[in-house]
């Protein structure tokens, strides 16, 4: 199986950034030996029931969404402040900054080159295609309303079924796939994407966001696996030693799960986070091992690997397992 990849570097285009809040104002910079300016972070306080904060360079600074609930679009000048040209700024809000207390940061660049783009739109209450910059059909989506009324986070997801186009998963809630037409029954293209009517997605003169990724081998993934329901559980190929996964089962009711490589930089991976819910970190037993070409299940809980149940996820990259020349 190939692991070749075009992308050396995958520090250049994502990051993951754990810090310790002051109470005062703080530039953040990235660990990464390539500096890189952050188009989107999502940050989560790890110790405290606080929620998570989703920032874009779209919307603009101190312009945020919660990925735990449906509230429209916030605003804060003490969030994040500036995306800096290798990190970000934050001021004295307490879900970011507590003194003391540890945060989480997951960080992207937008490119078309890493399979990632932003796309923000206004709605027209019909159905319609949105021309997008990845030069490549997406393989997942996440779609939000910003301003006018609360609504779900609306994943696409390319392995959510046979027929993904007619189906949809919620970041903010543990639901189950279930079908209905958000993208208009059709599958995205290399050049655009289609929605119908719904109000979640596309009510007239409401304002949205949607993010778009694109798999780039070696780099990023968007697959699914089937658990074995057994402790040494199902291997997940990726091609490249993941810094983040996210995973959520396709059919059964359960939170979206959230592991990293600086939370956890040993296996066993035990801290998760939920992107639906605001705890904070939890060992509560869905255990990963992160490894050099994928991930590998180590639980038989119904979130990560009961027997027969599919799971989807998404993955980017801390190290391709054999780089543009072929050298592992």
């Amino acid at each position: 199986m190939a692991a070749y990849t075009a992308i050396d570097d995958p520090e250049a285009y994502f990051q993951v950034k754990t810090y310790s809040g002051t109470g005062s104002e703080i530039a953040v910079t990235l660990d990464g030996d390539t500096d890189m300016q952050p188009d989107m972070v999502w940050t989560k306080n790890r110790e405290q029931d606080d929620g998570h904060q989703l920032f874009d360079a779209v919307r603009g600074v101190t312009k945020f969404f919660r990925t735990n609930n449906t509230d429209t679009e916030a605003s804060d000048a003490q969030t994040l402040k500036s995306f800096d040209s290798d990190g970000f700024t934050v001021g004295t809000y307490s879900d970011m900054n507590t003194s003391g207390e540890g945060v989480v940061a997951w960080c992207w660049k937008e490119s078309a080159t890493a399979g990632f783009d932003m796309v923000a739109y206004t709605g027209t209450g019909s159905a319609r295609t949105i021309s997008h910059s990845l030069s490549a059909v997406p393989h997942m989506m996440i779609h939000k309303e910003r301003t006018d009324d609360a609504s779900h986070f609306i994943v696409y997801h390319h392995k959510v079924a046979s027929d993904p186009e007619t189906d949809y998963l919620y970041l903010d809630t543990t639901g189950a796939v279930a079908d209905y037409a958000y993208t208009n029954d059709t599958v995205p293209t290399s050049s655009v994407f289609s929605l119908n009517n719904a109000s979640d997605i596309n009510e007239s003169d409401d304002t949205y966001i949607a993010y778009l990724w694109s798999e780039k081998q070696g780099f990023s993934k968007f697959g699914s696996y089937t658990g074995n329901g057994n402790a040494d559980g199902t291997f997940v190929y990726t091609g490249f030693r993941p810094a983040f996964v996210l995973r959520k089962s396709t059919t059964t009711v359960r939170s979206w799960h959230l592991h990293d490589n600086k939370r956890d930089p040993f296996n066993l991976a035990t801290e998760i986070l939920y992107p639906d819910l605001s705890v904070p970190d939890d060992d509560a037993g869905d255990f990963v091992d992160i490894l050099s070409n994928g991930f590998k299940a180590r639980a038989t809980g119904s979130g990560t690997n009961a027997s027969g149940v599919v799971y989807i996820y998404m993955a980017f990259a801390e190290a391709p397992f054999v780089n543009s020349n072929g050298v592992p």
